[in-house]
């Protein structure tokens, strides 16, 4: 992740601060998620049950989707030059919009909405998050990302 002097991410509130490479969702990475998670459904994990179905073939699971944003986060995400740990503090407003088809790839677009000191030595920053479909006029989800930065 880049690293930045607090006041420098502060003045970026309100912009956006970038989009990540590219992912690509391959079928192994959705079946290796099935397999983590226990969710088998067939849209995921079967691909001749799944291009029967109005998807056309199979789809990533939303929350594998979701759980990229941490690996596309590293391209972009600021955090202060004095951070001793950050940790995922949580999401509002996830809505998953559009399904990744597998072999799509994947790239998230950020705007930082606050940052805000939360207790002494704990800022709170607040991301807008995009997830864009390669060749697709839906982005795959959108949601609003709460990281917890210890200085």
């Amino acid at each position: 992740m880049p690293i930045a002097t607090l006041d420098d991410i502060r003045a970026r509130i309100g912009q956006s601060i970038g989009a990540s490479d590219w992912i690509e969702v391959t079928q192994d990475r959705i079946t290796a998620f099935a397999d983590a998670t226990e969710d088998h459904q067939f849209i995921h994990v079967d691909p001749a049950a799944a291009a029967q179905t109005p998807f056309g073939g199979t789809i990533a699971h939303g929350f594998l989707s979701l759980s990229l944003l941490s690996r596309m986060a590293a391209d972009v995400m600021q955090v202060p030059d004095t951070t001793k740990m950050a940790v995922n503090y949580g999401l509002d407003r996830v809505r998953f919009i559009a399904p990744v088809r597998a072999g799509k790839r994947v790239r998230g677009h950020f705007t930082l909405d606050s940052v805000d000191d939360k207790a002494p030595g704990q800022i709170l920053l607040r991301h807008t998050v995009t997830v864009e479909i390669e060749g697709e006029p839906k982005p795959a989800l959108t949601a609003e990302w709460l990281g917890l930065i210890f200085t």
